[in-house]
């Protein structure tokens, strides 16, 4: 029974020894390279002690590690039978934010479970994945573009995005969006949708606007000119681009950065880590982060081209475009070029549930890899 829970057929049939040398080594040595850059970080945060941010994201990232190995090995085909029930799941935790979830740093983002406190919104960024790669693996390509196969994948990601609005995080909404369109262009959606879609999406900027927060609407005024409030909302923005550039090329040195140390850099732990990096370890340790980065989307595409299934073949570009635009976000934002908003730095940044979803994310490309060559009947019109 566990033998048929981890072994897959199709193409080739591949054991659990088999799956075990397919496992690509070289890509998990990326991931702890990465982690370990934030571990350092960390520590530096801490002025040179694993407590307390270090020594827990280190438990986290070794939790992380079995789901990563989990996902990897159990058969492609099971994540796809559970993608539904994930997705429907991971929506209710959502909608259960608004009854039951408490508040942090302004926002009702998290459920108390007792053993953990849960985010469902980042959980939601790989299920709702899983869910559109389901869904688009059940159709032909004549059928991706009948409007009645795009109300479904239009709920799929607009249910998520209003409820995470609600909470508010703008951020995490943005990110869910883009990932479930992209997704869509993917799959072959026809591009009159997209454009009716962009033309709606401009005209309904004025009442977007007016049903933002005061303090949402100040950030992209701040966004826009930081120095009208230095010393209020602009504060975050002018401390983070003052450290970015007092690191030079190779940084004061690892613990020595001013701007952090000194308390002068707000939310050095989470958000703005990257800039802290950069102040301590130049341009030269912010491009070597960036670089490893690069390599784990290098990965990604390198597994979506070689999928000879569509659902393998979008869980692998969901989860490299997921994992992108955390990097993107984070870095445009501590920079000036995006407003601020609470996407953390992916495997650097402290937090629990982004680094147990991310590692779950790298499981399931790890798998897709693992299956790339296995060939998945496709279903049409089958919605299971």
């Amino acid at each position: 029974m566990v033998e048929a829970f981890f072994s897959s057929g199709g193409g080739r049939d591949l054991k659990f020894k088999d799956k075990l040398l397919e496992f690509n080594w070289g890509f998990l040595l990326l991931i702890f390279a990465i982690a370990g850059i934030g571990f350092a970080m960390l520590y530096s945060v801490a002025d040179g002690s694993f407590d307390p941010w270090a020594s827990r994201q280190m438990v986290r990232f070794g939790i992380g590690l079995v789901i990563l190995f989990f996902a990897a090995f159990v058969d492609i085909r099971i994540w796809m039978n559970l993608a539904y029930p994930a997705y429907a799941v991971t929506l209710v935790l959502l909608i259960g934010v608004e009854f039951i979830g408490f508040k942090g740093m302004g926002a009702q983002r998290w459920i108390n479970l007792g053993i953990v406190q849960l985010q469902p919104s980042e959980l939601m960024k790989i299920t709702l994945i899983l869910a559109l790669a389901r869904y688009f693996h059940g159709l032909t390509m004549d059928e991706v573009s009948r409007f009645k196969h795009v109300l479904l994948p239009a709920f799929f990601i607009g249910a998520p995005v209003a409820l995470v609005l609600k909470q508010p995080d703008l951020g995490t909404a943005v990110l869910l969006g883009t990932v479930g369109t992209a997704l869509l262009f993917l799959a072959g959606l026809a591009w009159r949708y997209f454009i009716i879609a962009g033309a709606g999406a401009l005209a309904a900027l004025p009442i977007a606007w007016s049903m933002l927060h005061e303090y949402q609407k100040k950030r992209v005024f701040t966004f826009l000119d930081p120095d009208s409030d230095p010393l209020g909302s602009g504060y975050h923005i002018l401390q983070s681009k003052i450290a970015l550039g007092s690191g030079g090329l190779f940084g004061k040195g690892f613990m020595e950065g001013t701007q952090a140390h000194l308390n002068f850099l707000p939310e050095k732990h989470t958000d703005f880590i990257f800039t802290m990096l950069s102040e301590e370890l130049g341009f030269a340790g912010g491009i070597a982060l960036m670089g490893l980065y690069f390599m784990v989307i290098l990965f990604g595409l390198s597994v979506a081209l070689q999928a000879r299934n569509q659902f393998a073949r979008l869980i692998a570009m969901g989860v490299t475009i997921n994992f992108f635009l955390y990097m993107f976000i984070n870095v445009a934002m501590v920079m000036g070029l995006l407003p601020v908003v609470g996407v953390p730095l992916p495997l650097v940044s402290y937090g629990g549930t982004a680094m147990l979803t991310l590692m779950f994310g790298f499981g399931l490309l790890m798998c897709a890899y693992i299956n790339r060559n296995m060939e998945i009947a496709r279903n049409p019109s089958a919605f299971w």
